[in-house]
């Protein structure tokens, strides 16, 4: 590892000499894995066979959960939840989320009702939602974002009163608890993702939990085009079947499952350890009771405290080949494709459109080491400490890349 007390973008060497990922899978040694790839494929029974059915049952068990339906990805089993649910009107949903939360709702001809988040936790602000439920309110979108498990009893309370149903986009949460209990053990439905930037990996992938049999035999149905086996399709469906591949490779990520969940809280302990005291930089908030997974570890910057704005320090670290990313930005409610649909919101969301400008995710994966994070959170301490520094040496070298 390079050795410099000069950072990269005031020309010295940089942190790291090899680029650090925000993420990367963490994946077995392929003998683990090459005798059962090798009987499907002298078996020929390439989707939805023995290994998706032995991977939803491990799942029903490591979770406590009456249902666990596999799909090709999240996305697809969000889009087929709320079509199985068979809803119209408007959807309570957070704008502080990856686009396909909307986005599935959007498929359904369903209206996205945007709520505000919490400043400190960054999920779905419960307290907001009573005011803008209407007539045409159907249900609740809720989401564990970074894999902090939402306001889940309120939720709940909410969807009983006003008779909602309530889904949670649990992309981020396989393996997460809220007050000892596994996500997956909520609401309708929780739909998680298997895709390689998150802790349990099966490539690609999604897994639907209910404890609703009948809600379970529809997105079993409507996972295979909508056809219960006799080609009547029974409703419009998707070709969202998981592959024997994806399903045996999620099968060995299982194992690993809380390893991996407990070595991310230490190396976001870490993080919070070195940094937490560093003027201008804040943490979401996890609620005492609450597990997250820790999908991604995101610092709040604060531009006047810290010194430097989100860019300005993003850009400094990418000089250091450390790898960021600024989840949520934009907010969905100000993308294109939302704005087209849903018509113009900026101002609307304080909070959301504050995170989404001074937020940054920092590399996190289940085996990075804890040397990694601590040379990470060095670097940002040392960008803190030279900030007038980059200001005025940026300024002076017209760096076109980055507003100054």
């Amino acid at each position: 590892m390079p050795n410099s007390n000069r950072l990269a973008v005031l020309g010295g060497n940089p942190t790291f000499w090899e680029k650090i990922p925000i993420c990367r899978p963490t994946l077995p040694a392929f003998e683990e894995l090459s005798e059962r790839f090798s009987e499907v494929l002298d078996t020929g029974q390439i989707t939805n066979g023995k290994y998706v059915k032995e991977f939803e049952r491990k799942c029903e068990e490591f979770m406590g959960a009456g249902n666990a339906v596999a799909a090709a990805n999240c996305t697809s089993g969000l889009m087929l939840t709320f079509k199985a649910l068979g809803l119209a009107g408007e959807v309570i949903v957070p704008s502080f989320t990856f686009s396909a939360t909307v986005h599935s709702l959007l498929w359904n001809g369903l209206k996205p009702i945007f709520v505000d988040c919490d400043p400190e936790t960054f999920n779905l602000n419960a307290n907001q939602i009573e005011k803008k439920i209407t007539a045409k309110t159907c249900a609740i979108l809720g989401v564990y974002i970074f894999g902090n498990p939402p306001e889940i009893l309120k939720l709940e309370e909410l969807a009983t009163e006003y008779n909602l149903k309530l889904v949670f986009d649990a992309a981020h949460a396989f393996g997460a608890k809220y007050h000892g209990r596994f996500a997956g053990n909520f609401g309708d439905a929780e739909v998680f993702s298997l895709s390689p930037s998150k802790l349990l990996v099966a490539g690609e992938g999604g897994i639907i939990t209910t404890n609703d049999d009948e809600l379970a035999r529809r997105l079993r149905i409507g996972r295979d085009y909508g056809n219960p086996g006799d080609y009547n399709c029974e409703l419009v469906g998707l070709n969202a079947r998981l592959t024997e591949f994806n399903a045996i490779l999620g099968i060995r990520s299982l194992k690993d499952l809380e390893i991996n969940v407990s070595k991310r809280n230490r190396l976001a302990e870490i993080y919070r350890f070195f940094l937490g005291t560093l003027p201008g930089i804040a943490f979401q908030k996890i609620e005492e009771g609450l597990r997250s997974t820790y999908k991604d570890l995101s610092i709040l910057i604060d531009p006047e405290k810290f010194g430097l704005g989100r860019d300005l320090a993003a850009f400094c670290l990418e000089k250091e080949n450390i790898s960021t990313k600024k989840y949520y930005f934009p907010p969905v409610h100000l993308q294109d494709a939302c704005r087209s649909v849903c018509g113009e919101n900026e101002g609307e969301l304080p909070v959301t459109e504050h995170l989404s400008r001074n937020i940054l995710s920092l590399p996190l994966y289940s085996h990075m080491s804890d040397e990694e994070a601590v040379k990470i959170c060095e670097a940002i301490q040392k960008i803190h400490e030279n900030r007038e520094k980059i200001i005025k040496y940026l300024s002076l070298n017209s760096y076109a890349e980055v507003k100054v």
